[in-house]
């Protein structure tokens, strides 16, 4: 035998290349259309024609069923999307992935792309350099569309050559004879090879290769290509396991889908690939062997998947009852956990950003529910009721604490991707608004235990002191309104922060005001020196509560004008 370890070692490189490629070029376009994808996505699924369309626009886009699928998934994790939508798109990525293998079988067979490989890479070099992240992206798409097809060409040519090595080919014939048997079991090695390689674009590649070297026949590279497609799902119910009922949902309907096109396609295996022959020879006329094997096996996985997404658009809503019946709802409270984003849940790191906002977004919404609790807790007379009301409070500043700490940890792991300096910039905003949302948390913390204070003295405020605390509270919870308003508005939509600048010199002038008037009514004798303490540390940290609400409302506004007017980092 002529293939030594060495050889190998460049075989197993040159698929390296090629994926990486992959990932460059995917990574580009994505950021190229980062926030198109995203608008696409979620105006162009109201039914499932269009959410069909929209799935192969997007895949042969980004020209990765996986990344789309684990889009998808991310955005009904997200509430973005519905389950029936999501299925429509998810349908549409499997007829998309196949314009990788026709690319692959024009380009990559027909016309030697290899050779065009550097040349590409040195126009694209000023584009890499450029400062504006736009070009730059464009780059990388080019560079990645380059080192695909170096990728490629170095794996035909590190291939080993059967023909000087026929004994290699001795244990594969063992199992290429047995009929339906061999089928299967090559359907089961395509399955393994793209949950292992985790691309089911190289593992085409790779099937390609096999089938033109004379490794394998054409019927077993089409066994090889249903692998990939249930092979495929795998990396979408990966990415939807720490994520919610519906998310998981999604991820199990991608799998159904193509786990039930299969089935019916190894019912009608061999007259469907007569009619795979017929349609070749009659209308593509591929001329040498080599394209001819390309051609046939492309031309297999797009008619599978066509006339797979043809019969089941029609059944989205029982593979939808099928999914939710598996996958129960979880039962258990999900308060104090994320439920947008998780670790695993990290898709594209554009796309992932998205989910953080939404998760922000909740953040915000339950700050604001445990500044209501501290307004009900000054009025609560028995000591039981009471307690439990402090409790809660206490629970909600530890979850207050532990979602800024995963969010920001989310931010961070979202950071360490291919990000366009807007994007980085608008990450470093949202850092911010964690921080001092947290940071409102506590101030709703140090007011309940203020109030418990005030009550172990056993003594109370006067019907005027409530009267200013309500007016005041009541200042503050206007502030919050407006701030989880100007969270939930859209990126396109600036924020008027007048609104929450004129709140807040509201709330610093009455807050000056009570503070005169305070020493006033201690020297008055209207009450004693220690119950005004408790009473001025109230609208002390009211005041310091609507400093941090503003905080929040600029750093929101000042990403959204930054990405209005596409300004990133020098």
């Amino acid at each position: 035998m002529q293939y030594s370890f060495y050889d190998f070692l460049k075989l197993i490189g040159s698929l390296g290349f090629f994926l990486y490629g992959m990932k460059i070029m995917s990574e580009g376009l994505q950021k190229v259309a980062g926030d198109r994808l995203r608008s696409i996505l979620t105006a162009m699924t109201t039914n499932r024609v269009t959410g069909v369309l929209t799935g192969v626009l997007i895949t042969a886009l980004i020209q990765s069923s996986s990344a789309t699928t684990v889009m998808v998934v991310s955005f009904v994790n997200a509430g973005l999307m519905t389950l029936t939508e999501s299925i429509g798109v998810i349908m549409g990525a499997n007829i998309g992935t196949t314009v990788t293998a026709w690319i692959i079988s024009i380009f990559g067979f027909k016309v030697d792309m290899a050779a065009f490989a550097l040349p590409l890479l040195a126009l694209a070099l000023p584009f890499i350099f450029s400062k504006k992240s736009n070009r730059k992206s464009i780059g990388e798409f080019i560079f990645g569309f380059s080192f695909l097809f170096m990728g490629l060409a170095y794996l035909k040519s590190n291939a080993p050559d059967l023909g000087e090595n026929p004994e290699m080919l001795a244990f594969v014939q063992n199992y290429t004879g047995r009929g339906y048997v061999s089928i299967l079991l090559f359907l089961l090695i395509g399955t393994i090879l793209t949950v292992i390689v985790q691309s089911s674009s190289a593992t085409m590649a790779i099937t390609l290769i096999m089938c033109i070297n004379g490794w394998i026949g054409l019927e077993l590279g089409a066994a090889l290509v249903l692998g990939e497609n249930i092979g495929t799902t795998i990396t979408a119910n990966l990415a939807a396991l720490t994520g919610n009922s519906q998310a998981r949902r999604a991820a199990l309907a991608h799998l159904v889908f193509n786990i039930f096109g299969v089935i019916w396609i190894l019912i009608i295996f061999h007259p469907f690939m007569g009619l795979v022959n017929w349609v070749v020879d009659s209308f593509f006329h591929p001329g040498s062997p080599e394209v001819e094997i390309s051609y046939k096996l492309s031309m297999f996985h797009s008619m599978f998947n066509i006339l797979n997404v043809c019969l089941l658009i029609w059944m989205v809503k029982l593979i939808e009852r099928t999914v939710c019946m598996i996958i129960k709802p979880k039962e258990e409270d999900e308060e104090s956990r994320l439920r947008y984003i998780t670790g695993g849940m990290l898709s594209t790191a554009e796309l992932s950003i998205l989910q953080a906002q939404k998760e922000i977004h909740l953040f915000s919404e339950r700050i604001s529910r445990m500044y209501n609790m501290v307004q009900e807790l000054l009025h609560v007379e028995k000591d039981d009721d009471f307690n439990k009301l402090f409790s809660r409070i206490e629970k909600y500043e530890s979850i207050s604490d532990n979602m800024e700490l995963e969010i920001a940890n989310y931010l961070n792991q979202v950071s360490e991707g291919r990000l366009s300096s807007e994007s980085k910039l608008q990450i470093r905003a949202m850092l911010r608004v964690v921080t001092e949302i947290e940071s409102i948390g506590d101030s709703c913390y140090n007011l309940a235990h203020t109030i418990n204070r005030k009550r172990q003295t056993n003594q109370d405020f006067t019907p005027k002191q409530y009267e200013h605390i309500h007016f005041m509270m009541q200042l503050v919870g206007q502030a919050l309104e407006q701030m989880i308003t100007d969270i939930a508005r859209p990126e396109h939509q600036l924020i008027d922060v007048n609104k929450s600048f004129n709140i807040e010199n509201e709330i610093n002038n009455y807050r000056n005001q009570l503070k005169s008037q305070n020493i006033l009514d201690v020297n008055n004798k209207e009450y004693d020196y220690q119950m005004g303490v408790y009473y001025m540390d109230i609208i002390a940290e009211c005041e310091k509560l609507g400093d941090y609400v503003v905080n929040v409302v600029e750093a929101s506004n000042d990403v959204k004008e930054r990405k209005r007017l596409g300004i990133g980092e020098s």
